[in-house]
């Protein structure tokens, strides 16, 4: 088995899964990158990327399972960033609304932590990193049903966490605010960015929450919140 550890990123195509992509890759991990879109990769990493993936089917985690077993015969970490955002005023809102944002924030993340357990339990060991949002704890204006969404994804790595905790497996999420992105600072012209978390950031967060130095930590909700 290589000493280099790997690592599947889910919504790799997008600000975050790019910044945390380019900082695990830095770090000599192995990845499998992928999103609905092609991600790109540039980094001097051993990386293979795959679009088309659609994990609200459970068929298409248990694919990537199998195809990052395939390319590297080991998998060691899970980063699922795949999801969205809505803002919507309940007023206006409707339950396709709602039903979305579970299936792109809370299916995903289940459908894939669902293919990788197996393996994790077998070999007693892996670490799985989720993206919450610091809205789980307390929902803002127009965000009911994203907040919800983001909740479930906090009490879903808590379950992981207790479950398999004798097994040598790590489940964490991280709590966001505003992260820097061109889309958030075009929905947000008077806001000042700075004041947001930026990916890279983030990515650093990420990263520590699957070394070993943050072996001692499991089934937390880490706000990462900037100065919002």
């Amino acid at each position: 088995m290589s000493s280099s550890p790997v690592a599947i990123i889910t919504g790799a195509a997008g600000n975050l899964g790019q910044a945390v992509a380019a900082h695990l890759g830095g770090l000599g991990y192995r990845l499998l990158l992928i999103d609905l879109h092609q991600p790109a990769w540039e980094g001097e990493s051993d990386a293979v990327s795959i679009g088309n993936v659609d994990l609200t089917q459970p068929e298409h985690a248990q694919e990537v399972v199998n195809q990052a077993w395939e390319y590297f015969g080991q998998i060691d970490a899970v980063v699922n960033i795949a999801g969205g955002f809505v803002w919507e005023r309940q007023v206006e809102s409707s339950l396709d609304t709602w039903n979305n944002q579970y299936a792109t924030n809370v299916q995903t993340a289940v459908n894939m932590c669902q293919a990788i357990l197996p393996q994790f339990q077998d070999q007693r060991g892996g670490a799985i990193v989720n993206i919450g949002a610091a809205a789980a704890g307390k929902a803002a204006e127009g965000m009911g049903a994203y907040a919800a969404a983001k909740s479930a994804v906090l009490r879903l790595t808590e379950a992981l966490a207790v479950e398999n905790k004798h097994l040598g497996i790590r489940a964490n999420a991280v709590l966001p605010s505003v992260l820097d992105t061109p889309a958030n600072r075009e929905a947000m012209p008077d806001s000042d960015p700075s004041d947001w978390v930026s990916p890279e950031s983030l990515a650093g967060v990420i990263a520590f929450l699957l070394s070993e130095a943050a072996r001692d930590i499991n089934g937390a909700g880490i706000p990462v919140t900037g100065r919002v």
